[in-house]
């Protein structure tokens, strides 16, 4: 029978984060300074969500950017964050995110950030998968 991994073996170990408070501005900053399109976002350091390059993009008023640089992060974040600690399986890590329609899973360790899993991270395990690595 076949070892399901561990989402820590697969995840992406470096999460960039920023806080609740934070514009938007500066999100999208961090987002397109490291080529990502997920940040944790925190509240004293506790996570408490997760905005997107979407979030961003379909942010309400975003071309005009007078009153985009204003919103901070909290307005367009999703508080509803799928996070699943580092022992999680990936099957299951996948299904939900499948059924949810989520681009990514928040992992912790001990309820701290520990690393993030992406679809692009899926695309890779799967591609790693079909080549028989």
């Amino acid at each position: 029978t076949q070892k399901i991994p561990a989402i820590e073996t697969v995840m992406t170990p470096l999460v960039y984060a920023v806080d609740i408070d934070d514009s938007v501005e500066s999100a999208e900053d961090l987002m397109i300074e490291h080529g990502i399109r997920h940040l944790a976002v925190t509240d004293s350091d506790d996570l408490v969500g997760v905005v997107s390059d979407r979030d961003i993009a379909f942010t309400p008023n975003a071309p005009e950017l007078s009153l985009r640089s204003k919103l901070t992060v909290r307005e367009i974040c999703s508080l509803d964050v799928y996070s699943v600690e580092t022992d999680a399986g990936l099957d299951e890590v996948l299904q939900t995110m499948s059924e949810r329609h989520l681009g990514a899973a928040l992992v912790t360790r001990e309820g701290r950030i520990a690393g993030i899993f992406t679809t692009t991270d899926a695309c890779r395990c799967y591609a790693a998968t079909l080549r028989g690595a």
